[in-house]
Parts: C-alpha cells; structure tokens; sequence
C-alpha cells in the first residue's frame, strides 16, 4: 500500500497536466504527451522492479518530455507545398 500512493498522485498530476495540451505548441505538446508517457512508464518499473515509482516517474518524465520535444517534425515546409 505504501507504494502505490506515489503512483496514484504521479498519475493524477499527469492527467490533469494533460488538461493543458491543448493549449500549446506542437512541440511543446508532444513534450507535455511524452512528458506523461514516460512518467507513466517510468512509475511502473520503478514499482515492478522494487526500486522507487517516483524516481522512475521523474526519469521517465524527463526522457519521454525531451524526445517528444525532440521529434517535433518541422511544419514550416508543409504550408508552401499544398498548392
């Protein structure tokens, strides 16, 4: 029971982060979405493995924000090419 408290507030702090998404850019949207992912995954295997949730939360967030950041395609080139 003790474990599962971290991961029931990360889980909650994730969704309604996610509240916000709408509300930017693209990149900054796909890192909010990655963000959430992989803190998600991260609390898992942090409580699977027996290692800390909210560590594996905080590192998975960290990862999963930079590369949604990262992955942002560029749609600058796409406007001038639909006519």
């Amino acid at each position: 029971m003790r474990n599962t408290v971290p991961i029931i507030l990360i889980t909650g702090l994730i969704i309604g982060s996610l509240g916000l998404a709408g509300c930017q850019t693209e990149q900054g949207h796909r890192a909010l979405v990655g963000g959430g992912i992989g803190a998600a995954g991260g609390a898992a295997v942090g409580a699977i493995s027996g290692g800390s949730p909210l560590t594996g939360a905080l590192l998975g967030g960290a990862a999963g924000a930079a590369i949604g950041a990262i992955t942002t395609e560029d749609d600058h080139h796409r406007h001038y090419h639909r006519y």
